[in-house]
C-alpha cells in the first residue's frame, strides 16, 4: 500500500472515532470515559496519518505528546493543537474500571473540542 493510501486509511479511522465521540451519551449505558477515549483515538490516528504523509516512522504508541514531538521536525504546532496531549489520560487507564475521578460531561466536551480542532488542523496540513 502506498503512503497516500495509508494516510487516507488512518484519517478514515480517525474520523470514525470522532464520529462516535460526537454521538455523545445518548443513553445511560454510554460512559463519558469511552467517549473521551474515542476523542483520544481520533487525535492519535490523525496524527499518525500526518506522520505517514511526511514519511515519519512511529512506534506503536498512544502518546499524543510524543507524536507531536515527531511532527515538530516538519510542522510548527500551535499551542491550541498541542493541548490535545491532555487526551493521553484517556488512552489506557481510564478505559477500564479503576480508582480515578468520575469523568464529567465537561471533560467529554473538552475532549471532543480538542479532537475536532486537531482533525481540522491536520486536514489543512494534508492539503498543503
Amino acid at each position: 500500500m502506498k503512503n497516500a493510501e495509508k494516510v487516507i486509511d488512518w484519517l478514515k479511522r480517525a474520523k470514525s472515532n470522532l464520529a462516535r465521540a460526537r454521538i455523545g451519551a445518548v443513553s445511560e449505558e454510554i460512559l463519558y470515559e469511552d467517549l473521551c477515549f474515542d476523542a483520544q483515538q481520533a487525535v492519535e490516528k490523525a496524527l499518525k496519518a500526518l506522520c505517514i504523509s511526511k514519511g515519519i516512522i512511529f512506534p506503536k504508541t498512544h502518546d499524543i505528546a510524543y507524536l507531536f514531538e515527531l511532527l515538530e521536525q516538519d510542522f510548527v504546532i500551535p499551542e491550541e493543537i498541542r493541548k490535545a496531549a491532555l487526551l493521553n489520560e484517556y488512552a489506557v487507564e481510564k478505559r477500564y474500571p479503576g480508582d480515578y475521578g468520575i469523568i464529567q460531561k465537561e471533560d467529554y466536551l473538552l475532549s471532543l473540542e480538542l479532537a475536532e480542532k486537531v482533525i481540522i488542523w491536520i486536514e489543512k496540513k494534508l492539503e498543503e
